[in-house]
């Protein structure tokens, strides 16, 4: 764990009024395009809303967005981690978020997608869309926690 010491004063979002606020800003942002497309998919596994278009169809529709929101907050998340490494690390809430970003991640992109891509039954889509649901649910609720653990 040597990487992780280093002076975080010197850290240059530790040295500027707005740098941490607009990075922590644009991780959020993008953390919410990723997680309303997959949802938008999802409530389509339930049979809510979008009726006339199939999961698939709209998966592929927002994959661009989904993956761009995956990728700004996959780079912006380190940003904010190292602007204070040891104090997330020990954070019950940041190790909760890692996690079920982890398993919220490879659903996404193994099971989720292999089922939406087979046409699914009914009560196939509504289990696989409200496991991921949860998962991106379990992501938010862990990354809320971590002012408060």
């Amino acid at each position: 764990m040597a990487f992780l010491q280093f002076d975080a004063a010197s850290y240059p979002l530790n040295n500027n009024e707005w740098s941490f606020p607009l990075v922590e800003i644009i991780h959020i942002i993008s953390f919410a395009v990723l997680i309303s497309t997959i949802a938008i998919v999802d409530f389509r596994l339930l049979g809510l809303g979008l009726k006339r278009y199939s999961p698939a169809q709209l998966m592929k529709d927002l994959a661009p967005w989904t993956l761009g929101g995956l990728i700004v907050v996959l780079m912006s998340g380190p940003l904010i981690f190292f602007s204070m490494p040891i104090i997330y690390l020990y954070n019950g809430g940041f190790r909760f978020k890692m996690g079920a970003l982890l398993l919220a991640i490879l659903y996404n992109y193994t099971v989720h997608r292999k089922v939406i891509l087979s046409n699914p039954s009914p009560a196939t889509g509504k289990i696989v869309g409200l496991l991921s649901l949860a998962l991106w649910i379990s992501v938010v609720g862990g990354g809320i926690f971590i002012a408060f653990v």
